[in-house]
């Protein structure tokens, strides 16, 4: 622990909360490459907790805020903080940011387009013709006579309409509040979002977990999606009513769900949808590099220090 500096009396703990993803020794290690002066320790070894003003985290342990008396400062390591503004351990005086970083903006926008161009292209049914060793030649669809749909307007979501508008698809995207992107059909409200699923041939969703959002893919919404269409989602498992999705799937309106994110993570074994012949399941994983966005995290915590504003602020009450 020779790159700890004792006795400053602030400290930064890095705790993923979860396997599958950085390890807290490796991310403590490129962090303090970016800061060797600053006081990066880990839970082997954390020291002095009550000099811990700030946590790094992916997922926030439930007894851990007992632990830190002195913490000030919860930094998701990703954009989404649901479930850290409604820990019901969280002191309401802790503050807490999230990371708006371009690398797994851009690692999202190009996870959704990766299954955008599968259903361009017939991937799925030329690897059924393959399977059955016919030779059938199906036409590919032309991406200007396309609609892509993008729910969330965010840093995520724009950066996945401007993807999708730069190769030629006909974009439209979805937001609460009005946006205006060059190339781009913008629609706002709850009015608008029926009207927009209707006309769609993949909807992309990147929204964020509020009250609003929650289950706001359900049986109506599901309906009212255009035939045959593809649903991707690489935003927030709880967007989607998962019961009503195996239902519309089953019934054969929609064509097929991707889906990176789910209710319940890990997917239970028995899960239904592991063996849905018109669902794809990746687990987490459209999004993984932080990239420059460490350089964010430790910039908040010399914030913190200083008794500066932070950035890339939430506001708990919100949930973003």
């Amino acid at each position: 622990m020779e790159n700890r500096r004792k006795g400053t009396g602030m400290a930064l703990l890095v705790n993923i909360g979860h396997n599958g993803w950085y390890r807290d020794t490796e991310l403590a290690a490129e962090l303090r490459a970016l800061m060797p002066e600053a006081d990066i320790r880990t839970l082997d070894a954390p020291g002095d907790m009550s000099e811990i003003t700030m946590l790094a985290v992916s997922g926030l342990a439930p007894n851990l805020p007992a632990q830190l008396p002195n913490l000030a400062l919860v930094q998701k390591l990703g954009a989404g903080v649901e479930t850290i503004v409604a820990h019901p351990a969280l002191p309401p005086h802790v503050q807490v940011t999230r990371l708006k970083p371009l690398e797994p903006a851009r690692e999202i926008a190009q996870y959704c387009l990766t299954y955008v161009l599968m259903g361009q292209r017939n991937v799925a049914a030329h690897a059924e013709s393959q399977a059955r060793a016919a030779w059938e030649s199906l036409e590919p669809k032309q991406n200007h006579k396309t609609r892509v749909g993008v729910l969330g307007m965010g840093h995520i979501g724009g950066e996945t309409a401007r993807l999708m508008r730069d190769l030629g698809f006909e974009v439209h995207g979805w937001s609460r509040s009005p946006k205006d992107m060059e190339g781009v059909t913008c629609h706002h409200g709850a009015e608008t979002l029926e009207p927009m699923l209707g006309i769609c041939d993949y909807i992309c969703a990147i929204l964020p977990s509020t009250e609003e959002t929650r289950r706001l893919i359900n049986a109506q919404t599901l309906a009212a999606m255009k035939p045959g269409a593809t649903f991707i989602n690489a935003g927030r498992g709880d967007l989607v009513d998962e019961a009503a999705l195996i239902a519309d799937l089953d019934r054969g309106h929609l064509g097929h769900a991707v889906l990176d994110v789910l209710c319940t993570e890990p997917l239970p074994e028995t899960d239904p949808l592991w063996s849905h012949p018109r669902v794809t399941i990746t687990p987490h994983v459209s999004g993984w590099h932080l990239g420059e966005a460490l350089a964010d995290v430790v910039e908040n915590f010399r914030r913190l220090s200083a008794g500066e504003d932070l950035l890339h602020a939430v506001d708990r009450q919100r949930g973003y």
